[in-house]
């Protein structure tokens, strides 16, 4: 079994910023690193994210690109699309829209 190492202090920054993006609604790398107070950042944001161990809990396949594009993600990006979508249509089923 192997240990796992403990998260960086920017791992845990980034993840908590991530941990804040509403349901059905995206966000830029570049957005996440201003918003940990470092905006030249967003491709280390990116490094970061790939190294979630809570991909249940943290929704990191909310961050995409900054021209919108999905970027990468630790299960495939057909598997980012499907969630951002099925959270789009969750959001707009509770928001009455």
């Amino acid at each position: 079994m192997t240990k796992k190492r403990p998260l960086t202090n920017f791992q845990v920054k980034v993840l908590r910023a991530v941990s804040q993006i509403p349901l059905g609604q995206t966000r830029s790398y570049a957005w996440v690193a201003r918003k940990i107070g470092r905006p030249k950042s967003a491709r280390a944001v990116g490094q970061a994210l790939n190294k979630n161990p809570y991909l249940l809990l943290i929704p990191c396949h909310r961050v995409v690109h900054q021209d919108g594009s999905l970027g990468g993600f630790a299960l495939g990006v057909k598997t980012k699309k499907a969630l951002l979508e099925l959270e789009q249509r969750i959001a707009k089923q509770f928001s009455g829209k």
